[in-house]
């Protein structure tokens, strides 16, 4: 990174199956966590599911959650509930909170499927 060159940067892909909504963990790697400030970065916290998850497998590779801090632009209340109920010692920054979830699990009003606008 030419921003914080010393940074290390990790990978994890979890992606949430569209018909149960639970989140699926296809890859991660890491560089080693003990003892390091970690960003999580996601763009959405819906759920929670997928952030719960990446956290779990950040803590099973060496991280500590008040290491953690998860990033993103867009979160609703349940997802943030769910959050701090799993992981009270979590920091979380969000640019702002929606009102909640509709019946399939998308943030309302929200701004449609980030993978579609990202990639």
């Amino acid at each position: 990174s030419t921003i914080v060159p010393e940074a290390l940067v990790g990978k994890i892909l979890i992606q949430r199956n569209e018909n149960t909504a639970e989140p699926m963990l296809f890859y991660s790697k890491f560089p080693n966590l003990i003892n390091k400030k970690i960003y999580l970065l996601d763009p959405m916290l819906a759920t929670g599911g997928s952030a719960i998850a990446a956290i779990k497998e950040l803590i099973s590779n060496g991280a500590n959650v008040k290491n953690i801090v998860f990033l993103n632009v867009i979160a609703c209340p349940e997802g943030l509930d769910n959050i701090f109920r799993e992981f009270p010692d979590i920091t979380v920054v969000t640019g702002c909170i929606d009102e909640g979830l509709n019946d399939k699990k998308y943030i309302i009003p929200g701004l449609g499927d980030y993978g579609d606008r990202f990639y």
